[in-house]
C-alpha cells in the first residue's frame, strides 16, 4: 500500500511539473527574445521532459504493477483515451523543444529576432489538450469508460 501511495503521489507530482512547466513556457514566450531568455526556455523544457517522463513512468507502474488490475485500464476507453492525448501532447512538444535548442546557442546577449507564431501555436495546443487529460482522469475514476 506504502509503494501505490509513493507511485501515485510522484505521477500526481509529475503532472504538476509538467503542467508548470508548460505554462511558463507559454508565458515566457513572446515574438521577439533574448537569447538569454531562449537558454531559460530549454532549460524549463527539460524539465518539462523530465516531469513527462516521470508522469509516463509512474503511469506504467500504477497500471502495470500496483493498484487496480491491469484488466481495468485495458478495457477502459477513456483511459485510452487518456493516454492518447497525452502522447498527442508529447508529440506536439517536439517542435518547440527543437527551437528552443536550436536557437539557445550564441551569446546571451544577441535578440532573436522572429521567433515562429507556430511555437507559440504549438504550446498553446499542448495547454488546451492537457485541460481535458484531468477530465477524462476524473470521469474514469468514477467508473465511467469501461
Amino acid at each position: 500500500m506504502t509503494l501505490y501511495i509513493i507511485i501515485r503521489y510522484l505521477h500526481f507530482l509529475g503532472i504538476f511539473v509538467w503542467v508548470g512547466a508548460l505554462t511558463a513556457e507559454w508565458v515566457l514566450l513572446q515574438p521577439e527574445l533574448p537569447r538569454k531568455t531562449v537558454k531559460r526556455l530549454m532549460m524549463i523544457d527539460r524539465l518539462y521532459g523530465l516531469a513527462a517522463i516521470v508522469v509516463v513512468g509512474m503511469g506504467l507502474l500504477m497500471w502495470f504493477k500496483v493498484g487496480k488490475p491491469a484488466e481495468f485500464y485495458n478495457t477502459n476507453g477513456l483511459f485510452h483515451l487518456k493516454v492518447g492525448l497525452a502522447g498527442a501532447v508529447g508529440l506536439l512538444s517536439l517542435y518547440p523543444t527543437r527551437f528552443f535548442a536550436r536557437q539557445a546557442k550564441g551569446e546571451d546577449q544577441e535578440a532573436i529576432v522572429n521567433i515562429p507564431p507556430s511555437v507559440r501555436q504549438f504550446i498553446l495546443a499542448e495547454l488546451l489538450i492537457m485541460i481535458i487529460i484531468p477530465l477524462l482522469a476524473v470521469l474514469m475514476a468514477t467508473g465511467l469508460g469501461s
